[in-house]
């Protein structure tokens, strides 16, 4: 494969040469990698810079109807979309459903539009582990906007918070009651809070659901990359397409308040410096499962199940083999 080639004719929007170049960065193969990283160089050249949205949502809330609405709004408005959507993989046999493209039917039919499911392969976070080299791939090749939508389970919207300038969280309209089952953590990292399926009897609801969170979010302390007013709740219907022009003006008005304070570029340094030290992370834990470490752990695995060596002990073996091999 010249990489070489596939880096221009990815820059040129070229959507087949995109798809091959994430399919490459989403390799385990060590050669593969060894490609992907010089092709991300390449890309890196590009200069190009695109509106990265994080999305979060319990299943169920409406994001993919949500995701369809959205974009065909956007490229009606002459924008190009791309959706990174990272669906759960099987943890016993690493297969995952991807059915995001059947249920975006008009949206992937769109030539402006990229829709791109990758399995999360069992990892912390269910965020596929090269989502963010997919993004970058996306943004070279014209991209305006990049939605990156989650599983929404456990620690996968603070991975998607790395890589996304503005972090969005979709729910549902419920009772008083479902606002205890909203973690803290998730509402500390949300930049715009959209309550979907405001329309015909949930209409009612999803107001008072929006009201219930608008207090709750007055009660969190002030954020330094916060405008006055941010972040808020909001109504939308994607079903009825209500709200969602307001939204995106609340999006776009919060992302240029950021780059005009700084706050953008310096978001994007340290979401760099993070992956940095996630990709030493990913590269030390792969070591270990090469020989004749993987060996090793396999014996020293079978021992400690038998009660014949502390796990502490065992560990501090594998880490002093790690450090002198």
């Amino acid at each position: 494969m010249d990489i070489k080639e596939l880096a221009e004719q990815v820059i040129a929007g070229n959507r087949r040469a995109l798809a091959r170049a994430i399919t490459l960065v989403e390799s385990a193969r060590a050669d593969h990698r060894a490609q992907a990283i010089e092709l991300m160089e390449l890309i890196g050249k590009s200069g190009r810079q695109a509106l990265r949205l994080g999305l979060s949502g319990t299943p169920g809330v409406g994001k993919s109807t949500f995701i369809e609405s959205f974009g065909m709004m956007l490229i009606k408005q002459g924008l190009k979309v791309a959706v990174l959507a990272v669906d759960p993989s099987s943890s016993r046999s690493g297969g995952s459903i991807l059915g995001d493209k059947t249920r975006m039917e008009m949206l992937s039919r769109e030539r402006d539009a990229f829709i791109r499911p990758s399995p999360s392969q069992s990892e912390l976070g269910g965020v596929a582990r090269r989502t963010r080299e997919a993004v970058a791939l996306c943004e070279a090749a014209g991209y305006d906007l990049i939605l990156i939508e989650t599983v929404g389970v456990g620690q996968s919207e603070t991975v998607v918070a790395e890589m996304s300038d503005l972090f969005l969280l979709l729910l549902a309209p419920a009772g008083g009651d479902e606002l205890q089952g909203v973690k803290r953590g998730i509402m500390e990292m949300a930049d715009l809070i959209l309550v979907n399926k405001a329309d015909g009897d949930l209409k009612p609801a999803a107001q008072r659901t929006c009201a219930d969170y608008a207090g709750a979010l007055r009660l969190i302390r002030k954020r330094p990359q916060d405008p006055q007013d941010f972040p808020k709740a909001m109504t939308v219907s994607a079903i009825e397409e209500k709200g969602l022009q307001e939204a995106w003006g609340e999006m776009t008005t919060l992302a240029e308040w950021r780059r005009e304070n700084g706050f953008f570029d310096k978001r994007r340094s340290e979401q760099a410096e993070y992956w940095f030290g996630q990709d030493i992370r990913l590269g030390l834990l792969s070591q270990l499962e090469k020989e004749p470490l993987k060996s090793m752990i396999t014996g020293l695995a079978s021992k400690v199940a038998k009660g014949e060596i502390t796990p502490g002990h065992a560990a501090a073996d594998v880490l002093a083999a790690l450090q002198h091999g």
